[in-house]
């Protein structure tokens, strides 16, 4: 059974006063799907993936027209909870920025801020899982007051992937989120992206094409604020429809 898509974007255009970023971006994002942004920089990218959850609405003049539905709801709408739809769409950025606390309170600050826990056993057991499906618990379990920030930048990435899986969104959204780390952080990385997608769906901003290759579904091309092309990842690196397609991934430009 094929599912109905995560996001629906429409005609999206968007401004940051009167530059304008996103030349009307129309794409579906697949649920329980990884799917790839790629493009040089500067080419809208993670502006676009900010879209997803109202993220560029802390950012002083501008706007935005066309519409962002996600699971047929416009996010735009007056009547949308702006919160709740954070809590829904989680975001991991380029570089990892747990908070000056210790391992167990970084995982335990959504669910606390949010009400979503009632005792002290069930916080627990939101910070064990959340540890667990972020691939850190068996590094840290002993020692959940150690300050976040003695970690390792992997593990300290991987924290911050805990502790937007604590609040239990249905969304990922990657912004760059291992061009910071090793090469053997980010394997560790890549490989939880795919062990998540079988329960979140995941969108990752990314320069790296071999990483786009390997690790999503779906690739969106994006150049000077267009989405290029968008198709499966495997037709995106072996049969490219556009000509600049090709030329970008074939590294003639970009």
């Amino acid at each position: 059974m094929t599912l109905p898509p995560a996001y629906s974007v429409r005609n999206l255009n968007f401004y940051y006063g009167r530059s304008q970023a996103l030349d009307d971006i129309s794409m579906e994002v697949q649920q329980n799907q990884v799917t790839a942004l790629i493009g040089p920089s500067g080419c809208g990218k993670s502006t676009f993936l900010r879209c997803l959850n109202r993220m560029n609405d802390t950012i002083q003049n501008t706007h935005l027209e066309g519409q962002v539905l996600l699971n047929g709801v416009d996010i735009y709408s007056d009547t949308v909870d702006v919160v709740d739809l954070r809590q829904r769409v989680g975001m991991v950025f380029q570089k990892p920025n747990p908070f000056p606390q210790s391992i167990f309170d970084n995982v335990a600050f959504g669910p606390r801020v949010l009400g979503m826990v009632k005792d002290k056993s069930e916080l627990e057991e939101t910070v064990e899982n959340s540890l667990k499906r972020a691939a850190l618990w068996e590094d840290v379990s002993s020692n959940l007051h150690k300050d976040a920030l003695s970690l390792t930048l992997g593990q300290q990435q991987r924290l911050c992937i805990a502790r937007v899986l604590a609040t239990k969104p249905s969304v990922i959204l990657m912004d760059e989120s291992t061009s910071a780390l090793d090469p053997i952080a980010t394997l560790r990385i890549e490989d939880l992206i795919q062990e998540l997608k079988q329960d979140y769906t995941i969108v990752i901003v990314t320069h790296n094409m071999q990483q786009a290759a390997r690790v999503s579904d779906y690739t969106g091309l994006f150049w000077l604020g267009k989405l290029v092309e968008f198709s499966l990842t495997t037709e995106i690196f072996t049969r490219p429809s556009q000509e600049l397609t090709e030329s970008y991934i074939t590294g003639k430009m970009g």
